[in-house]
């Protein structure tokens, strides 16, 4: 859909030729053509349209579930042979919602899709398939086949075992991880978001929660729920979207924002990662919000992180978005730490612990 588009001179898609109702009706009717499994009668045989992303949901098993939402829920289950994470979207019931917040969640449906479908690369969750439900197709579960109802979507994506990354850093809380370690998981990231932003996706809700681990370790990006097509003008792009915490000040006060959003979060989750800890755990909302733009308030950096890392947290979460790097310059800074000597977080407790929680840092 995106390709029909026009791009300006310098490829970016201009919000102002975006029509979403459009876009919405259109991977609307995708969807019910391809949901409707129009039966074609070929030699006796009965043969199923669908789109190429389009998954058929009699070769999918949903197990347990592994998380819940707003929304929905994430499960565990099989497609096809393969182990995948399943995640299921509940609208609601007619009734209980207005058409105005159905037609909001099907638009973030048929949004995610749209941008998670293309996707390919090693720091970002494979995207599988998705469906919505309608009355002629059945799910499987442990328990034998049930309907799908209407009112529920799914979009299925690779299983990664080793959970979310914000699970793993809690796990770590008091031992702290490797500095290897550290600068492993940041380079993931760095190079995941630096790959959504050559293809003009901001993801808008950067956080330790929303990166996956494999078996071996390796960073993915997750949930593009609130992901969209960048902006020619960042003035097309408003609103506040995201995670107390990882917001950026220009996002938290509503003012004009493009894809340096992203870096800033970026610089929280390397402090998180290099810390194993939650940043500003004894403020409000309101007072995270007000002393994030008004005192430019920034989570404390440890004594012992060593000025390699540090450096790249200050540049990322500077105040101006225009005086952040591009993720791709992150990833150079990053690859040119050396880790031999160590630098990890010392734990607190220990002779030389490097970490003062009274004082709050002020960003640049």
């Amino acid at each position: 859909m995106w390709e029909e588009m026009k791009e300006n001179s310098d490829g970016f898609v201009r919000a102002d030729q975006i029509d979403l109702k459009s876009l919405d009706e259109q991977l609307q009717r995708h969807l019910s053509r391809a949901l409707t499994m129009e039966k074609k009668k070929e030699g006796g045989s009965e043969r199923v349209t669908r789109e190429e992303w389009e998954i058929d949901p009699s070769k999918l098993i949903i197990k347990g579930v592994i998380a819940r939402g707003t929304f929905g829920t994430v499960h565990r289950g099989v497609y096809d042979g393969q182990d995948v994470a399943v995640k299921l979207l509940e609208w609601g019931e007619d009734n209980h919602r207005t058409e105005s917040e159905l037609g909001s969640l099907r638009t973030a449906f048929t949004q995610e899709v749209a941008v998670w479908h293309k996707l390919d690369h090693p720091n970002v969750t494979k995207f599988i398939g998705a469906t919505m439900g309608t009355p002629e197709l059945n799910i499987q579960t442990e328990n034998g086949q049930i309907g799908m109802p209407s009112n529920l979507c799914c979009v299925v994506v690779e299983y990664l075992p080793g959970g979310a990354l914000k699970s793993y850093l809690i796990k770590n809380h008091r031992r702290k991880l490797a500095f290897r370690v550290v600068v492993q998981l940041a380079l993931d990231l760095a190079r995941g978001l630096s790959y959504l932003h050559s293809k003009k996706i901001v993801h808008r809700d950067v956080k330790t929660e929303n990166m996956l681990l494999d078996k071996t370790r390796t960073l993915k990006i997750a949930d593009f729920g609130v992901a969209r097509i960048e902006a020619s003008n960042p003035n097309e792009m408003t609103g506040e979207t995201g995670t107390l915490g990882y917001m950026a000040p220009e996002v938290l006060n509503g003012n004009p924002y493009n894809r340096k959003c992203d870096v800033y979060s970026f610089s929280i989750c390397l402090w998180e990662i290099y810390c194993c800890d939650m940043p500003y755990p004894d403020l409000s909302f309101s007072e995270v919000t007000s002393a994030v733009v008004r005192q430019n308030l920034r989570p404390e950096i440890p004594r012992c992180c060593p000025s390699s890392l540090s450096n790249v947290m200050k540049r990322c979460w500077d105040a101006n978005p225009d005086k952040r790097p591009e993720m791709e310059e992150v990833v150079s800074m990053l690859e040119a730490i050396d880790t031999s000597k160590g630098g990890g977080m010392i734990p607190r407790g220990e002779s030389q612990s490097c970490f003062c929680f009274f004082r709050k840092y002020r960003g640049p």
